[in-house]
Formats: C-alpha cells, structure tokens, sequence
C-alpha cells in the first residue's frame, strides 16, 4: 500500500471505527447498571478515615 492509499483509510474508515468505538464507551459508562452507586463510593473516598495509625 502506498502513503496515500493508507492516509486515505485513516482518514476515512479508521476515524469513523474509533469515533464508533468512543460513543460506545461513553454509553456503556453512562447507562451501565449500577454505575451511580460506583460513582458514588469513589467520590466519597478521599473522605473516608484512615485506620493506619490505629485511632
């Protein structure tokens, strides 16, 4: 294949599989069951005690 040939594919076929693939992402973490109570617990993480010095 010449540079042309491949500059064409990945301006073309190339842009649309990751744009495809980058929705599909987006909309699996969004309406993924159960993905607010995970939110939910990492957000309060850095609030949680620390039992290191054992108070």
């Amino acid at each position: 294949m010449t540079y042309h040939a491949l500059r064409e594919f990945a301006d073309s076929w190339a842009l649309a599989g990751m744009t495809i693939f980058f929705v599909g992402v987006v909309l699996f973490v969004l309406f993924r069951p159960k993905a607010r109570d995970h939110a939910r617990d990492a957000k309060m993480i850095p609030f949680k005690e620390d039992d290191v010095d054992g108070r």
